[in-house]
């Protein structure tokens, strides 16, 4: 989300990446707000993404294919760190500090890209993660074998 972007032909030269990275510049951590362990207010996350991008004119760019398509690349960066690890290897991997920091780094990204998509598709996200959470219990009830 933060590196190089490519662009296609279908998509113009000047299209921005999102988001910049906090390591890019010293402030952006003082411009987000400090770092805590509070819950995440969604809501207020989603209002400040999208006075981010509309202060530098993006929301032409942010449809929900283009997000939906952007938070796949960063779900494929993600893999990525673990692409070749075994199962072990990759139960560790965040106790390495560079690699937790990429790992942090690449789950942020996500979640800003599908807060992002949620938000200009319309979806109210506790409700929806709530409706999908039935479900799963209904499809995967409790005593049932785990899947082969």
């Amino acid at each position: 989300m933060y590196g190089a972007v490519a662009h296609n032909a279908a998509m113009p030269a000047t299209a921005p990446p999102t988001l910049p990275r906090a390591s890019d510049a010293a402030d952006h951590a003082t411009a987000a707000g400090p770092a805590s362990a509070a819950p995440l207010d969604l809501a207020a996350l989603q209002a400040t993404l999208r006075e981010f991008a509309q202060a530098r004119d993006w929301p032409r760019f942010h449809t929900p294919k283009n997000l939906a398509m952007a938070l796949m690349v960063e779900a494929a960066e993600l893999a990525e760190i673990f692409q070749w690890m075994t199962p072990e290897q990759s139960a560790s991997a965040g106790a390495d500090p560079a690699t937790h920091q990429q790992i942090a780094d690449e789950v942020a990204d996500v979640l800003l890209y599908l807060l992002q998509l949620a938000d200009h598709s319309g979806i109210d996200l506790a409700s929806a993660v709530q409706r999908k959470l039935v479900k799963n219990a209904i499809k995967h009830p409790v005593g049932r074998p785990p899947l082969a």
